[in-house]
């Protein structure tokens, strides 16, 4: 009898445990309902999507990213972050121009660029030594420098934006496709711009088809080319796809082997990028990136034109902020003075 008592205890210790943990969670439960409701009712807002910005300062035209920064922020209510890139003996002054003028509102980081991993990959080349500078390959290596966004635009330092960046961003990107570009065929005005001297738009203009690696590549020299001045580029591809090692496979080639016609303007870093990305890649909205306006000083676009442009690019050897230049009035309107006193402009007043 002891004994069935004892086992009659244990049973009923256990049914009051059972009983307890049933209405335990029964209440629990009501409770997370009751706060999933309250959190329902009391919904924080979305967080704005970030949109990085990629742009170079080099030392001697840092000036020409300021006017970037400033013309790119002024015309969005967007939540831009700018990657400002730059050598390590001028992030103290890139850092001081944007917080002692008009630009310290901005939301921005500054990015070191080791010239390092260029070394043994550059071919010297005396005809234009400006585009043998380290930061004009810096669009090589967004996956390295930029590690937490997945979409990023990259811009050259020698364009405006007159349009929402927004816009830009919100380039679709095809299944597979790591990078937008704007193909220099379908730029509005072509008819007009063709007339400018030495003007290229093909794959002919970048890669010299008489070495045997170029014309292995099976690529039409009269296929269109594109301008890698405006990038939107999509991060987990690129690193997918390794394209910077590939853009690194053929700077090396050409270190070898001399492939490209590096004296055109953006040889030495388009080339590269003219094979790696043929035939996989998106394209950028025409009037989100009108070049040429540095190829010719003596050849204008219409004001009308200029107005419905998004971003002018000032590809070329005549820079607005120096002389002679063309449509320098529309650079010049989104200048910010260097505080230090050392950028300034060089126009014959």
């Amino acid at each position: 009898m002891a004994l069935l008592r004892k086992i009659n205890q244990v049973l009923l210790f256990l049914l009051i445990v059972t009983l307890c943990g049933i209405l335990y969670k029964k209440v629990h439960k009501g409770t997370v309902l009751r706060n999933g409701a309250d959190d329902d009712l009391e919904a924080p807002e979305e967080v704005e999507e970030e949109i990085p910005v990629v742009i170079c300062a080099a030392a001697g035209r840092m000036g020409a990213a300021m006017a970037a920064i400033n013309s790119i922020y002024s015309n969005t209510d967007a939540n831009i972050l700018f990657y400002v890139v730059g050598l390590r003996n001028t992030l103290t002054r890139i850092r001081k121009w944007i917080e002692h003028s008009k630009l310290r509102e901005i939301n921005f980081k500054i990015v070191e660029f080791n010239p390092m991993v260029l070394k043994g990959k550059i071919r010297p080349d005396s005809s234009r030594p400006e585009l043998l500078q380290p930061l004009n390959f810096v669009r090589f290596y967004l996956p390295l420098l930029i590690q937490q966004h997945e979409k990023v635009i990259y811009l050259d330092d020698d364009v405006i934006v007159q349009g929402d960046i927004q816009e830009l961003y919100d380039t679709t990107l095809a299944l597979g496709h790591a990078a937008a570009f704007s193909d220099d065929c379908d730029l509005p005005s072509a008819q007009d711009i063709s007339r400018l001297v030495g003007l290229q738009n093909t794959y002919m203009g970048y890669l010299d088809y008489r070495k045997k690696t170029i014309k292995d590549l099976g690529i039409s020299p009269s296929t269109c080319s594109f301008n890698p001045g405006v990038i939107v580029a999509n991060m987990t591809e690129w690193k997918h796809q390794r394209i910077t090692k590939q853009l690194e496979k053929w700077m090396q080639k050409n270190v070898e082997e001399n492939l490209y016609s590096s004296s055109l303007g953006g040889g030495v870093a388009t080339s590269p990028m003219l094979i790696v990305f043929h035939g996989k890649h998106s394209t950028i909205n025409p009037l989100w990136h009108i070049r040429h306006l540095g190829w010719n000083p003596d050849a204008r676009y219409s004001e009308h034109f200029l107005q419905e442009a998004k971003l002018l690019h000032w590809n070329g050897r005549h820079k607005p902020w120096d002389f002679p230049s063309v449509h320098n009035d529309l650079w010049e309107s989104w200048f910010v003075p260097d505080p230090a006193g050392v950028f300034k402009l060089h126009h014959n007043s």
